[in-house]
């Protein structure tokens, strides 16, 4: 499809789940945010300009409220503290484990933090990461427990931990995701290649611009079939292509994904166009506030 203003060729499965998968029973929610669009005094999109330049320019176009592009917004500011927040319980150990490990040299996996694979599918990973020989650092929650025997020696299975912090390491190659909207930018602002596996509404159209658009990242699926079971030798195979250090396909990822990185920096930098954006809006506010 060519025809979604600001949107760089679509096609189906691009689009929100709601349109030919799940999500449907919550579609009304998105019909509401769009029709409350008339009623708001600003638009604010956590994203940054220069990688979505087109999007933001056509809807600036057609809507009459000023936007303004404030992304990416992460906590990166906390990376200039020395401490490390840790989850319940939880130590600091996995840092430990990636300071063991070669530079670029660890896939990181995180299904986030709200929806999940079904568990059979979750089984193929498990054993699909095992059996590629890479390391991997696997954020699996709740399965976390069930999956740490089976994980073999490459590999470290957590219920929790810094994310941003884990994908600024430089011992991270490569991170398996959902392809939520936080976890994209954190992959962007890290400079890390994604394995794209979107399980619900958005996290399909963000896999297409990470694939397509930004071209620092593989599709583990595609097709419409959003239950279709990917099976663990198919997984094997594609992470081990995935993080061979030495393929120019994943050199040539790799630096465009450093690319991003330097955009998404330059963004929040004094002067940039996040930076600038911010402090108009916040004049913009009290512009209103006085009137």
């Amino acid at each position: 499809m060519e025809y979604i203003p600001g949107i760089s060729s679509t096609r189906v499965v691009d689009l929100p789940t709601c349109v030919y998968g799940h999500g449907r029973d919550i579609l009304h929610r998105g019909f509401e945010a769009i029709a409350s669009v008339s009623k708001a005094q600003f638009l604010l999109f956590c994203s940054v300009y220069e990688l979505e330049s087109q999007a933001i320019d056509a809807l600036k176009a057609s809507i009459s409220l000023p936007i303004y592009h404030i992304g990416p917004t992460i906590p990166y500011f906390k990376l200039e503290q020395e401490e490390i927040v840790t989850g319940p319980g939880e130590t600091t150990s996995y840092f430990r484990w990636l300071d063991m490990q070669p530079r670029g040299s660890v896939l990181y996996v995180s299904q986030g933090s709200t929806h999940s694979a079904p568990s059979a599918q979750l089984d193929e990973i498990a054993a699909g990461l095992r059996d590629s020989g890479a390391r991997y650092l696997w954020v699996a929650r709740a399965e976390a427990s069930l999956f740490k025997e089976g994980c073999g020696g490459m590999g470290l299975v957590v219920p929790w931990c810094d994310q941003l912090r884990v994908l600024c390491h430089p011992s991270l190659g490569g991170f398996w995701s959902h392809c939520g909207w936080g976890s994209t930018s954190e992959a962007a602002f890290a400079g890390i290649p994604l394995l794209t596996f979107p399980l619900y509404w958005d996290q399909a159209p963000n896999s297409k611009i990470i694939v397509d658009d930004w071209k620092i990242g593989w599709r583990v699926k595609s097709g419409l079939d959003v239950d279709k079971l990917i099976k663990r030798d198919e997984i094997a195979g594609l992470v081990k292509r995935f993080m061979d250090s030495e393929s120019d396909e994943v050199k040539e990822m790799r630096r465009r994904a450093r690319e991003i990185s330097e955009i998404c920096r330059r963004a929040i930098r004094k002067g940039g166009s996040s930076d600038t954006s911010i402090n108009a809006f916040i004049d913009d506010i009290l512009q209103h506030h006085k009137n």
